[in-house]
């Protein structure tokens, strides 16, 4: 009869189980699924055996523990992007690039295996709070994230979805807006436009501003506008395609680059009636054409568009975005000194970009339309929720107005 291996204390060892006599570590030998001697080590024999049964149960599970400790994340997004077949050629640059701006370098380096829930809700917290991030960006980051870990899961290199719950819980942080854009009130919407159009440094942007504010239309579908997509006779405007700005790689180096990009939903495909102030704006710029030279630029195949910067090309979204922030910060100049001088309140714009204008567009067509599918097919909404997010808080808005007037007019308390 063989004769039992004891440790050095006189306990009995497991079959794989030995003792190194040099330093007193226990080992266990096994071999992982792809057939290659494994060892793990521990000072203490019962840890040693907890990891043992962990081990096992692994096995049991079909799960490649060899895989589970070496794949890092950005192992498994590669993996995962490759197979995206199905994805637009704009909607995998967009993918690539959110992620290797916020994910690659640092926790993209992280084994996968080793990353818990609280890893990925700590990533999120640091994202918003060092790197200054708005929640729909981080949305974003989320949807490309999210899948990565959810392959992982699928291919048994991990039991469950570490970033299943996080945005739940990022949203449910006091003090955070949760990505909401808040709308120009009425008051902040005229001071604006006011001051573009008496402006000399800012007069010529007039035509986008009144468009963007008169139509809802995002960023990427204004700048793609054409003259071929205005019928002036029937005055309306036909919604069909956008302009997209993003990274790409050039001989090696990163490069900008502008592409056309179709609806992803029937609903982005619209029209949408003018009213006299589009179509005013329009009419300008067209004259304004006739005498000093159309855009010429070509994307695509397209060409004929309608708003144009200095140089003659397409607008950058960014650089509307900058234009919007040195007219408030100008106006806002402009206006303290000039309320202190009359000794009144000064009427202050907030900070705000592109995508407010859509916001304060569709909160003005809410405060005088109660059909929220007249609503939702104006602004494009592929999901009525997001229209009645915008109607429920014009609704709060009006209920507020309402009763400021009601206690103002009685007059009774």
């Amino acid at each position: 009869m063989a004769q039992s291996r004891k440790d050095n204390k006189g306990r009995v060892l497991r079959k794989g189980e030995t003792q190194r006599s040099c330093d007193g570590k226990y080992v266990y030998t096994y071999t992982d699924p792809e057939g290659k001697r494994r060892s793990i080590y521990s000072k203490d024999i019962m840890e040693l055996r907890r990891r043992e049964e962990q081990l096992v149960k692994d096995q049991l599970d079909g799960l490649d523990v060899y895989a589970a400790g070496n794949s890092t994340v950005n192992f498994v997004f590669d993996r995962y992007i490759s197979t995206k077949s199905e994805l637009r050629g704009t909607t995998r640059t967009n993918y690539i690039y959110m992620y290797n701006r916020f994910i690659r370098e640092g926790f993209g380096k992280k084994k996968i295996s080793s990353v818990k829930y609280s890893d990925v809700l700590q990533f999120y917290q640091h994202l918003l709070k060092e790197k200054k991030i708005q929640v729909n960006t981080l949305e974003t980051i989320h949807t490309v994230l999210h899948p990565t870990f959810q392959l992982a899961v699928r291919d048994n290199i991990i039991r469950v979805n570490p970033s299943d719950g996080v945005m739940a819980q990022v949203k449910k942080q006091p003090g955070r807006n949760h990505g909401v854009r808040h709308a120009l009130t009425v008051e902040q919407q005229r001071a604006f436009m006011n001051y573009i159009e008496n402006n000399p440094t800012y007069f010529h942007w007039t035509p986008l501003f009144k468009f963007l504010l008169g139509t809802g239309c995002r960023i990427g579908e204004a700048i793609g506008i054409r003259w071929q997509d205005v019928d002036f006779e029937k005055r309306v405007i036909s919604i069909n395609h956008s302009l997209v700005y993003y990274s790409t790689e050039y001989k090696d180096h990163a490069m900008c680059t502008f592409s056309i990009s179709l609806p992803k939903t029937e609903a982005g495909i619209r029209s949408i009636p003018m009213i006299d102030a589009v179509y005013d704006a329009l009419q300008a710029e067209l004259e304004d054409q006739k005498e000093n030279g159309f855009n010429e630029t070509e994307i695509d195949g397209m060409n004929g568009f309608i708003f144009m910067n200095r140089f003659g090309y397409v607008h950058n979204p960014q650089a509307v975005n900058r234009t919007i922030k040195r007219i408030y910060e100008s106006y806002n100049a402009d206006e303290v000194v000039k309320a202190a001088k009359e000794r009144r309140e000064p009427v202050l714009i907030p900070h705000f970009s592109c995508h407010h204008l859509r916001h304060t567009f569709c909160s003005r067509l809410c405060e005088v339309e109660t059909n929220l599918k007249v609503i939702q097919s104006i602004m494009g909404h592929a999901n009525i929720e997001t229209t009645m997010d915008i109607y429920a808080e014009v609704t709060d808005m009006k209920k507020q107005e309402s009763m400021n007037n009601l206690a103002h007019t009685l007059k009774v308390f």
